[in-house]
Order: C-alpha cells, then sequence, then structure tokens
C-alpha cells in the first residue's frame, strides 16, 4: 500500500470508524487488480471526505444508512452499522434512519436493510 499525507489520514479514518480487525482483512484481501481501487477509496474517501469538517463522523455514518439502504448495498451497509456504532449511533437511532428509508427507499430495502443492521447489533453485543 502507498503511502501519503492524504492516504494516511484516510487509514486513520477508517480504523477509527470501521475499527483495525476490518481494516486488515480489507487490506489483506486486496489483490494486484484491486489495490488500485482499495488505494483511492483510502485517499479520497476516508482522507478527504470523512475528514472534512462539515459534518461529525456521527452524522456521515447516518446519511451512509440512508444513502447504502437506498442503493440496496447489504455488505457495505453492515460494514456502515458497525461505524455508526462506533461513531456514538444507538442502535434506536439506526432504527429511526431505517424507518425513515421504508417511506422514502422502499418497504423491502428497508426490511433488508433492518435484517442486516439486526445481525451485526446482535454480533457486536456479543463481542
Amino acid at each position: 500500500m502507498m503511502s501519503t499525507e492524504l492516504f494516511d489520514r484516510g487509514m486513520a479514518n477508517r480504523r477509527a470508524v470501521l475499527g483495525d480487525a476490518h481494516v486488515d482483512r480489507s487490506i489483506a484481501s486486496a489483490t494486484e487488480f484491486s489495490q488500485e481501487l482499495i488505494e483511492h477509496v483510502t485517499k479520497y474517501c476516508w482522507g478527504d471526505i470523512w475528514d472534512r469538517p462539515g459534518l461529525a463522523r456521527r452524522d456521515r455514518s447516518i446519511a451512509n444508512l440512508a444513502m447504502l439502504t437506498a442503493l440496496n448495498r447489504g455488505h457495505e451497509l453492515k460494514v456502515h452499522v458497525r461505524g455508526a456504532i462506533n461513531n456514538g449511533v444507538t442502535p434506536d437511532e439506526i432504527k429511526e434512519v431505517l424507518l425513515q428509508t421504508a417511506i422514502y427507499c422502499g418497504v423491502p430495502a428497508a426490511m433488508e436493510s433492518f435484517r442486516l443492521a439486526g445481525e451485526v447489533i446482535e454480533q457486536m453485543a456479543k463481542e
């Protein structure tokens, strides 16, 4: 993996939000084919956007939960449920965000997100 100021900030933000274990797994699973994408996301998503002062991490997490539900991106939703909890979003607040998505994104998308979020919340309670 490369090291630049933007990349290093991105890695620090990723680790703070998603946890070392998740980031280490992500890096370990990188292939020659995917490595450039991981570096790009780390720099520009995590090093730039997540580092901006305009929103708190907690607020960015809430927005991500809604957007990932709208896009029906289950794998990423699970990752960001964990990140949201790490950023101080409560399970009750996650429930409220997902209820809101039922109206604006559709009930099937919200139902799937509830199912996936519930799995993560239960798993984290056992950790």
